[in-house]
């Protein structure tokens, strides 16, 4: 499960095309607050390249940064909620939310984790790094990983889905590896901060995993929900 749990069986359906968008649009949004050109902004840059990644309309897109830069009105205040606790089997659970309505996503988590244990801040994220981390694609044959993370300076890396490579980096250092890994054979599919399990939990029991599975989907389904980190290895 590694850094970011993804829901199993993701349709490719408009629906499931539109929360993405939904999601990408508040990440463009709170960027945005440092300013609407991506040229200068580099947290702002990351996403637009994700959202164009995931072809986000180009109006959209626009909007969503000048609501964010506040070049519109009635732009959304977006706040960002971070709740930790524990998915059934006790297995850690990071949950990141950008929020227009405090209360409404507060009642949301405490109506989620019924099956599993909402906790206080710093109860599980003390066994989770928090990194940037770049999912990227081979551009050229002759790239190689390893090589690629050295030179690009990332701190680690590992396989990830479809011939993908993690790449690991410092929170201070993802734009700079998202901009040397091309030079590598590497095309950036995605770039973010976000929480890395230390000592992930083993749940070997399928009735059980299943039951970690369904609470983590419900959670995920949340309009709220931005990313769900979870310490669950495999």
């Amino acid at each position: 499960m590694g850094a970011q749990w993804k829901a199993r069986h993701k349709e490719i359906a408009a629906n499931a095309k539109g929360k993405i968008f939904g999601k990408l649009a508040k990440e463009i949004m709170v960027a945005a607050k440092g300013g609407a050109d991506p040229d200068s902004n580099s947290r702002l840059r990351l996403v637009v390249e994700q959202a164009k990644k995931a072809s986000m309309p180009k109006d959209t897109l626009d909007r969503a940064i000048k609501k964010g830069a506040g070049l519109l009105d009635g732009g959304a205040q977006l706040e960002r909620l971070v709740y930790e606790g524990f998915a059934p089997h006790r297995v850690p659970v990071i949950v990141e939310c950008l929020s227009d309505n405090i209360n409404r996503t507060k009642s949301s988590m405490n109506v989620l984790f019924r099956k599993g244990q909402l906790g206080a801040p710093g109860s599980v994220s003390w066994d989770f790094n928090y990194v940037g981390m770049i999912e990227a694609t081979p551009s050229r044959k002759d790239a190689d990983a390893e090589v690629a993370a050295i030179e690009a300076g990332a701190q680690d890396f590992e396989p990830s889905e479809e011939s993908a490579t993690l790449f690991i980096t410092d929170t201070t250092d993802l734009d700079a590896v998202c901009k040397a890994l091309p030079a590598q054979g590497y095309t950036v599919v995605s770039a973010q901060l976000g929480y890395r399990p230390k000592s992930p939990v083993t749940v070997a029991n399928a009735a059980d995993l299943e039951e970690v599975q369904a609470f983590l989907e419900a959670i995920d389904e949340d309009d709220d929900v931005q990313n769900v980190y979870v310490g669950l290895a495999g």
